[in-house]
Formats: structure tokens, C-alpha cells, sequence
């Protein structure tokens, strides 16, 4: 869509024992050529675009040229690109702001959009039940945590966030969220405050819920669903771009709302 917004969330680029890596990096290029063809407007990466990113003053993860590449590819279309922390962007130093220019923030955006108010959130810490994640979350943004993390050698240091990494993601997608979801009441709570859109990731699982004036949306992820938003002239389209099981690509609508 010319000029539009697009929202994804939690790729995880780069898991243990996915046997989808290959297919799954493709269809990120896949669909970020889509962006420079369209001539988006905006990118908001709304957390966990890589499984576990923990950046050493000299040293970043391996294996992710192809997708730097693209990066590069979509900065040089014009395409603004907004890279929200999640719970598995361990910390950050200025690598992807130094070689991309791409604007990294820590806790959460509040944009206004062709004159709409998004409320933009991971949404790690906000389950109910959460509170030993909220300490944890402290300590690994803490600065001396990571300064002193930062004299591990990277070969282990990466290894131990990985391992860690792997862990939490478990834990996130076995979360039982149907009795009381914390992540829905923190954006039906936003919505109330007056934001048009509130958009989430962080729980897997695709969410499209319009409540009162508002909409919330829980953009799913890119390991199972393949799903993501895009704004575009006052409406906003949720869409799952890739059939995993049939091996294809749909680009097919699942909910669209105007607020």
C-alpha cells in the first residue's frame, strides 16, 4: 500500500532448533521487498525481531547478513524504521542507529498517525503474574549488569542468551492467557485514555479486538502465523502474509477496522 504503516512483531531471527530458518528469513526479505515496492512509509518493529541481541562494543551476532542487508535496502527506499525493545533485545549498544539509522526505543511509542493516537507496547511485564520477569527485565537493563556482562567473552555470553532466550520464549507461548490477559486489559485501559489503536506483541498469538472507540491489536508472530499490521489512509488492516503449512505466500486479510 503506497505511504502506508507497517507493524511486525516478534520474528525471532536466528532460534535454536527451528526448522524453519531458511524458510522463515526468506519470507522476511520477501516481505520487506514488498515495503520498498510499495513505497511504505514507515516500519515499526514492535519487539524480539531477533530471538536473543546482546551487542558487544565490537562484536554483534552472527548470521544475519541477508536481513542487515534488506535493512539497509528499506533505509535507502525512504522507509522510516522504529525498532521497539522487547524481552528478548536483551540490550542494545548503537549498531543498528550507527549502520542503519534506524530509531531504537526502550519502553513504548506514543505516535500520532494521519491524525490517529497508536499506543505502541511489547508488551513484556504487562501479564498479570509477571512479577519475576519485571525484576529480571530491571537487572538485564540495569547499566552495570551490562557493563559487567560486557567482559564475559562473546562465544559464552551469547551462548548463555540464547540459552536463556529459548527458555523465555517457551514460557511466553505456554502462557495461559484466557482467563485474565493482562496485555488486553492494558490496551482496553489505553484505549479509554484515547488512543485509537493500541498495538501489542510479546503473547504469539493473533489478537484483533475493537473495544469502545478504540482497537487493539496483538500483532501474533513470525514463527507460526506470520502476521502483521498496516495503517493506510485512516484504516487499519490486519493480514497473515505466509501460509507456513502450504509453504506460501497469501498476503490474505484476517480483520480490518477504521477508528
Amino acid at each position: 500500500m503506497l505511504n502506508a504503516t507497517y507493524f511486525i512483531s516478534d520474528v525471532h531471527l536466528g532460534m535454536k532448533n527451528y526448522p524453519y530458518k531458511k524458510e522463515q528469513e526468506d519470507m522476511v526479505i520477501s516481505f520487506f521487498d514488498r515495503l520498498i515496492e510499495d513505497k511504505a512509509k514507515e516500519l515499526y518493529i514492535v519487539g524480539d525481531f531477533f530471538d536473543s541481541w546482546i551487542e558487544y562494543r565490537q562484536v554483534v551476532p552472527k548470521g544475519f547478513y541477508r536481513i542487515f542487508s534488506k535493512l539497509y535496502d528499506l533505509v535507502n527506499a525512504n522507509v522510516k524504521i522504529t525498532y521497539l525493545a522487547g524481552n528478548h533485545d536483551f540490550w542494545r549498544g548503537t549498531y543498528l542507529y550507527d549502520e542503519f539509522g534506524i530509531e531504537m526505543m526502550n519502553t513504548h511509542i506514543e505516535r500520532t498517525i494521519d491524525g490517529k493516537k497508536f499506543f505502541i507496547h511489547h508488551g513484556d511485564g504487562l501479564a498479570y503474574n509477571d512479577t519475576g520477569y519485571k525484576i529480571m527485565k530491571k537487572i538485564l537493563r540495569n547499566r552495570v549488569s551490562q557493563f559487567l556482562y560486557s567482559w564475559i567473552h562473546p562465544d559464552f555470553g551469547l551462548w548463555l542468551a540464547k540459552s536463556t532466550s529459548s527458555k523465555s520464549r517457551d514460557y511466553t507461548s505456554q502462557k495461559d492467557y484466557s482467563a485474565k490477559d493482562g496485555l488486553k486489559d492494558a490496551a482496553i485501559a489505553k484505549i479509554n485514555e484515547g488512543y485509537d489503536f493500541v498495538i501489542m506483541g510479546h503473547r504469539h498469538r493473533p489478537l484483533f479486538l475493537n473495544e469502545g472507540s478504540g482497537v487493539y491489536i496483538n500483532l501474533g508472530d513470525w514463527m507460526k502465523t506470520f502476521s502483521y499490521g498496516v495503517f493506510s489512509e485512516g484504516i487499519f488492516y490486519f493480514k497473515k502474509y505466509y501460509d507456513l503449512e502450504n509453504h506460501k505466500i497469501i498476503d490474505e486479510l484476517i480483520a480490518e477496522t477504521k477508528a
